[in-house]
């Protein structure tokens, strides 16, 4: 089986379930599983798919000894660590998968705590699986030769102890590759890893578990009873009062930088410690964000960026040069560490909530390609809330 633990996920997916736990415990959701690159035949999968969701992930619970290590992170309160040693995973009862032409369709739905693990989970099963049955046999060589070009790219850095986080769960190319990328970066001398983003990692590993939440925990508060032109406030001041100051890097592309800058004023940005970037140019965003720091009269170098679109070493490392003087970096890379093997032509996959308590609900990303919404009308609609052109 591909996913043995419950752990072998995002840590974002429980940051966010906690805070659904404690504000949200009543609300359904809908996710919708996209596959981005059309020509990519993930058909050929489909048994392997099954079998590991509906087999592999039925009943999953987490252990004492897992539980007993979310402890030792200091965010979780006992009321939700209970409600974990009793929670466990039904995907004969919230998901829904079957083949589409050469693509597979896979539809999540049921109660936002019920379902809120799945996403991370179901992409690592569709992704190994895809190359499982793409590469029979020969996990070991590929991931030795992705291991060669990890240590190629670390070396013609320019700078040594770049800030990164391990952010490849989602489209790893196997869970065994993965965690010998992370056996690299914290073996290499040139690379500062700061931590990972995968809670299985962290405790194998013993390194920091990092993240905060994720585009869904955002879009969600389009479907609650609220002024939609409140949405992005709502889910600000509720990440606040679930944890008081910690996690505190938000994410701004649920509906473009820049309606998020218009809805981040003074209080949230002395409140949270810094923010993610996940959508368009880079240069563009960071920009913005420091004279939207400079605006408010805050010196940005009190803050973090944290940058998590599409990116390599290198590409990294020239964000670096660029800003490293106006504010604290770091960079969580995903795919370029987890799926970068000659040869091998990584998925770009994704699961994304298209629904909240019946309600359409979307992303509009800053990079074209990746606005994610089922209803048009209600897509224009919500650029006309947020004046979004």
């Amino acid at each position: 089986m591909i996913i043995t633990s419950l752990l072998d996920l995002d840590f974002y997916k429980l940051t966010m379930m906690q805070a659904v736990f404690h504000h949200f415990p009543l609300i359904r959701v809908r996710y919708d599983f996209v596959n981005r690159n059309k020509e990519d035949n993930l058909s050929i999968c489909y048994s392997s798919v099954i079998d590991e969701i509906f087999q592999g992930l039925n009943n999953l619970k987490f252990t004492t000894e897992e539980l007993n290590y979310l402890k030792t992170l200091s965010l979780f309160k006992d009321d939700f660590i209970n409600y974990l040693s009793t929670f466990c995973l039904c995907p004969f009862d919230n998901v829904f998968v079957s083949k589409k032409n050469k693509n597979l369709s896979i539809t999540i739905q049921g109660s936002w705590l019920d379902t809120i693990l799945y996403e991370t989970l179901i992409l690592s099963i569709v992704s190994e699986s895809y190359y499982s049955v793409m590469f029979p046999g020969s996990s070991s060589k590929i991931s030795q030769k992705g291991i060669r070009e990890l240590k190629r790219n670390i070396k013609n850095l320019s700078i040594c102890h770049l800030p990164i986080v391990e952010f490849g769960t989602r489209r790893r190319y196997s869970k065994y590759h993965q965690e010998n990328v992370i056996y690299e970066l914290i073996s290499n001398s040139n690379i500062k890893i700061n931590g990972t983003s995968n809670v299985y990692s962290s405790k194998r590993f013993q390194i920091p578990v990092k993240g905060t939440q994720a585009h869904e925990y955002i879009q969600a508060m389009q479907g609650m009873d609220c002024n939609l032109k409140n949405s992005q406030k709502l889910a600000l001041e509720t990440w606040i009062q679930e944890y008081r100051g910690q996690l505190g890097i938000a994410l701004t592309d649920t509906l473009g930088i820049d309606a998020f800058l218009n809805d981040f004023d003074l209080y949230f940005a002395k409140i949270y410690d810094g923010l993610r970037h996940d959508s368009g140019d880079p240069y563009v965003w960071s920009n913005k964000v420091l004279n939207h720091y400079k605006k408010l009269g805050i010196d940005s170098r009190t803050k973090t960026l944290f940058y998590s679109d599409g990116l390599t070493l290198k590409k990294s490392e020239e964000i670096y040069n660029e800003y490293y003087k106006f504010a604290n970096i770091s960079f969580g890379i995903g795919t370029k560490l987890t799926n970068n093997i000659p040869g091998i032509k990584p998925l770009n996959i994704v699961i994304k909530m298209v629904e909240c308590n019946g309600q359409p609900v979307a992303k509009i990303s800053d990079s074209s390609g990746k606005t994610i919404c089922k209803d048009r009308l209600y897509l224009s609609y919500l650029k006309k809330v947020f004046d979004i052109k």
